[in-house]
């Protein structure tokens, strides 16, 4: 997936919902605690530009497949390119953030959902 300033937040999230549509990405101003959930006040428009909300300028290629776990995939969006995200899962008509399960790879919480939601 590549990241730039330009890219809008809307257009990763488009994309990470393609590879898994059971899940989604929610990008917010701060990063949650270890284990803690992220507040929905501090959450990020999806309509800005990656550029308007990381704190680390860094442009590339970051790997995301289902052999990654969700803790991973948070920390290299965090660490590598300054932004804040939560997995989210599907589960029935409500989405749950990962918190719990973020030790899981992407394709089992995927799994998981696909096997307790509803796909719209």
């Amino acid at each position: 997936m590549l990241i730039t300033d330009e890219k809008k937040i809307s257009e990763i999230q488009a994309e990470f919902r393609t590879k898994f549509p059971y899940l989604k990405l929610e990008f917010y101003a701060q990063p949650h605690t270890e284990g803690g959930i992220s507040a929905n006040s501090v959450h990020a428009d999806a309509n800005k530009t990656v550029g308007e909300v990381r704190t680390i300028h860094q442009e590339g290629n970051l790997s995301i497949n289902g052999n990654l776990k969700v803790s991973t995939l948070e920390a290299n969006f965090r660490e590598i390119y300054g932004l804040n995200v939560q997995v989210f899962r599907r589960s029935r008509k409500i989405w749950l953030q990962t918190t719990a399960t973020d030790e899981w790879t992407l394709a089992e919480q995927n799994r998981l959902g696909e096997e307790t939601g509803v796909y719209e």
